[in-house]
């Protein structure tokens, strides 16, 4: 983005117009005792030659490396047209629509992409955005204490196959809130969440069951049992979805015979690209009965007195707004740029393109798979049906052969052993529509090279 800095003279504008001496007297209120003398380890300033080419010296050192990598961030194609209308000064410069008047730009994207999410969802209303999936599903939690009156226990049990992130983001967030969870075993065989492990808690009072589904191992689960057991039970049922599955899964508000309660997830798959850990964006979608309960922002869509079409901040329940006492959450903003790019990528591909993104990534994963079994010492951990990730089991330790290929510009997947010891030399693989068959093969050719020149474990 163009940056152009405020010379010496502007800024003694600035400050003769103010009446300050200096700036360091704009921070006079701050005891002396409680100023930095510096910045130890931040190196001298350079200039916008410099900077330049220290960033693509960076760049340069990070390299283009084939990834096989997901685990909750995905490598998905962008049509160049996405950031292209996201950079446009009139979304890249805009903030937050609190002024009706002057953001009806703003308000109608905002509009357009819960509209898009609902859809998606198959709920009947999303807000516009949290900060990222794992925070996502910990508001999800909270909601549900606040949404089941029926349940006082705060009980919320959590699948072992959850991605282990969101169960340690959750826990730090909701857990000190008095929320006890408890977690779900998968099956070893299929690596899906035993419905059957529900069935000690019937009966008791469970506030809420969390299902990821493709879950972290890409494993599909049995999303229609477990909702119907958890609303037999006066539970609700909180979704975690990934956003391009949706396209060809059946989605959240559809599961068992009156769908999930809540859906979340990370919208990172739409159209924002792998940036060094960030930033993403999460999603949430409810059904209309909880949706005073829902945190965030709610945009929405009315006529003025003209009759022409007009957009505001229809539901906005959080502490800057009102008392804190009925606030429902402490977030402060939603991630608009990215979801702005979401949206443009949604438009641009529609329901037909999602869906072949999602078939074409589940095909990609399936020829990984065959391609990467035929290595010797290595198989496939589980046998069910999956979405575009999946668990291999080396005869080895897996982070000696991931840097082996790190070194052949191959990014070869997620080492999960430390995560789920009890499946031992686990590796977790993805493939997008952006690997292509040449791609996986030059995968597997170098995985059955590594594994040739490595002494296998005892």
């Amino acid at each position: 983005m163009p940056f152009i800095p405020h010379t010496d003279n502007d800024i003694r504008t600035m400050l003769e117009a103010i009446g300050a001496p200096d700036i360091e007297a704009l921070f006079e209120e701050i005891p002396a005792n409680l100023r930095a003398p510096g910045l130890p380890g931040v190196p001298p300033a350079l200039n916008e030659m410099e900077i330049g080419r220290l960033m693509a010296d960076f760049a340069t050192r990070d390299g283009r490396p084939l990834n096989f990598i997901g685990a909750g961030a995905y490598e998905h194609h962008i049509p160049s047209a996405v950031w292209a209308i996201v950079t446009r000064g009139e979304f890249y410069s805009a903030y937050t629509p609190y002024q009706a008047e002057a953001s009806q730009g703003t308000l109608q994207l905002l509009y357009e992409y819960q509209t898009m999410m609902a859809s998606l969802t198959g709920l009947d209303i999303s807000n516009a955005s949290l900060y990222d999936g794992a925070s996502g599903l910990a508001e999800a939690c909270l909601m549900a204490v606040r949404a089941n009156r029926k349940s006082k226990s705060q009980r919320i049990l959590l699948p072992v196959a959850l991605n282990p992130t969101y169960r340690d983001v959750t826990q730090v967030v909701a857990g000190n809130q008095s929320i006890a969870f408890e977690l779900l075993p998968y099956d070893p065989k299929g690596g899906q969440t035993l419905v059957s492990a529900l069935e000690p808690y019937s009966g008791q009072d469970i506030t809420a069951v969390v299902l990821q589904h493709p879950n972290f191992f890409g494993t599909l689960e049995d999303v229609d049992a477990a909702t119907d057991w958890a609303h037999a039970n006066n539970a609700l049922m909180i979704g975690v979805v990934n956003p391009t599955s949706l396209a060809v899964l059946k989605p959240p508000g559809q599961w068992g015979k009156l769908g999930a309660d809540i859906a979340i997830g990370d919208g990172q798959p739409l159209g924002v690209p792998l940036s060094s850990g960030g930033p993403y964006f999460g999603f949430m979608a409810t059904r209309t009965e909880h949706v005073r309960q829902m945190p965030g922002r709610i945009i929405g869509r009315t006529l003025d007195l003209d009759g022409k079409s007009g957009f505001t901040l229809t539901l906005q329940a959080r502490e800057q707004h009102i008392r804190r006492s009925k606030a429902t959450s402490n977030i402060c903003t939603n991630q608009g740029l990215l979801v702005t790019a979401a949206t443009i990528y949604m438009s641009l591909l529609g329901a037909k393109g999602l869906a072949q993104v999602a078939s074409t990534s589940m095909l990609r994963t399936q020829q990984l798979v065959d391609a990467l079994t035929r290595v010797p010492g290595v198989r496939l951990a589980f046998d069910r049906p999956r979405f575009h990730e999946a668990v291999l089991l080396l005869d080895r330790p897996v982070k000696p052969v991931l840097e082996a290929l790190a070194h052949r510009g191959i990014v070869g997947g997620a080492d999960i052993s430390a995560r789920y010891p009890s499946l031992g030399n686990a590796l977790l693989v993805c493939a997008t529509e952006t690997r292509t068959l040449a791609d996986i093969e030059t995968y597997a050719q170098a995985l059955a090279e590594t594994m040739r020149n490595s002494a296998a474990a005892a």
